[in-house]
């Protein structure tokens, strides 16, 4: 599990779809992105990148992406699942309590965009700041299950 049920969800973008296995609670990227509003336009792509460097994050997935044969295995609706190529759900201002955290992070500290969408601790002002697309600011250190509430303001 990724995401805690608390969290606080101020506002989500509905317009990329996502093509590619993931967990909710990652930072889900630009992959491609289609022109206009382009709601519907097959060119909105989200990834989950894997490097930090020259990402472009969106926010955080709210959906759970396997990839199942729909045909032999239903999805599992209480789950949140979606296929893949389904539109996603992603957090753009609000807080969640995820696991999907590099490091240990302190509360007040900003958080930074790691690999495979992951999220790492920095503190105000250092180098990593600003070599690493910033998401939010963490609200809370990890408790014992690896768990953080983090701010996400994209």
């Amino acid at each position: 599990m990724a995401l805690k049920m608390d969290r606080q969800v101020d506002a989500v973008d509905i317009s990329f779809f996502l093509n590619e296995v993931a967990e909710r609670g990652v930072i889900v990227s630009v992959s491609t992105g289609g022109s206009g509003i382009s709601m519907d336009s097959p060119k909105s792509l989200a990834t989950v990148a894997a490097s930090s460097q020259n990402a472009r994050p969106l926010g955080c997935l709210l959906n759970d992406f396997v990839d199942i044969d729909p045909t032999r295995v239903p999805l599992n609706w209480f789950k949140d699942q979606h296929r893949l190529g389904d539109k996603c759900t992603i957090l753009t201002k609000g807080w969640v309590v995820t696991n999907k955290i590099v490091g240990t992070p302190l509360a007040g500290q900003l958080a930074v965009l790691a690999s495979s969408g992951f999220l790492a601790p920095v503190a105000v002002g250092t180098a990593s700041s600003a070599n690493s697309p910033l998401v939010g600011q963490f609200r809370s250190g990890v408790n014992e299950d690896g768990f953080a509430k983090v701010y996400i303001d994209l």
